[in-house]
């Protein structure tokens, strides 16, 4: 059964207590092994999900009343990301070989999309979003390696990483209708993200956090600028961020994690910089 979260006006967000900002935002228990995990944000009308086939394949499969379409993809694009084991996406009977870091575009149409482990000792766990489409554009796969890596911070400040984009609008990217999506890697002994903040009035932005150790957790900041909240991220959950909502966070240690954004544009440098004498 697909979970249900439902968009959030910044003035009620000022009352909430975490309890409610975790019921809303956060996507906890996102990974089930041998299940298909979903969840329908009607913030840009994401659906965030999972598939970790271990034991079987799994198969794109969801209530198609939630969607009003005869098929999933029918009228969605969807990007997935490898996060596990090597594994294998099959999409209308071609099949993808998809390794860690690694990552599948399917666009509107593909009718059928089967996930599948190489190995039960190590199944692939593949998280994925999906955004609706008007236009088709061909399945491709991308690996990090061809990802255009950018370097950004200093570790003076905590915040040395590589941001690596795959689906995106610009030279060397995945082409999609809305969907924008990559992997950013903190360097060791580095701790913060996308610090100082910002926000995107345009677009809406999931982040999927990972590689974290058992006992380690994000605190993600979120919220209006002169507003801002946090919420406890552990290894493999995810957040909703609204546009108008900030989105960093600080590690007890360097983590990596997914971002994808949907919207009005695919301009990844759209975005209004929050001075951090401004934030409250």
């Amino acid at each position: 059964m697909m979970q249900n979260r439902y968009a959030a006006h910044p003035n009620e967000v000022k009352n909430y207590d975490t309890s409610r900002l975790r019921e809303e935002f956060l996507m906890e228990q996102l990974f089930a092994t041998d299940e298909l995990v979903t969840v329908y944000s009607h913030v840009d009308r994401y659906i965030v999900g999972t598939a970790v086939p271990q034991s079987k394949d799994i198969t794109l499969e969801v209530n198609l009343k939630d969607i009003g379409t005869n098929f999933f993809l029918e009228r969605r694009e969807i990007g997935i990301i490898n996060v596990g084991g090597h594994g294998t996406v099959t999409a209308d009977g071609q099949g993808y070989e998809i390794g860690a870091k690694e990552c599948l575009y399917i666009g509107r149409g593909v009718k059928e999309v089967v996930f599948k482990s190489s190995g039960k000792d190590q199944p692939a766990q593949f998280y994925f979003v999906s955004t609706p489409a008007h236009h088709t554009y061909p399945t491709v796969k991308a690996t990090q390696e061809q990802a255009q890596p950018n370097h950004l911070g200093s570790i003076e400040s905590s915040n040395e990483r590589t941001i690596y984009r795959y689906i995106h609008k610009g030279e060397g990217g995945i082409q999609s209708c809305q969907l924008v999506m990559g992997i950013t890697e903190l360097d060791k002994g580095n701790m913060w993200n996308t610090m100082p903040a910002h926000t995107h009035n345009r677009r809406s932005e999931v982040y999927l956090y990972f590689n974290l150790p058992e006992d380690g957790v994000v605190f993600h900041m979120m919220g209006e600028p002169n507003e801002t909240r946090h919420l406890v991220v552990r290894d493999r959950q995810a957040i909703i961020s609204p546009s108008w909502s900030i989105h960093s966070g600080v590690g007890t240690s360097s983590y990596t994690f997914c971002w994808a954004m949907a919207g009005e544009n695919q301009t990844f440098e759209d975005m209004d910089g929050v001075a951090m004498k401004d934030l409250k």
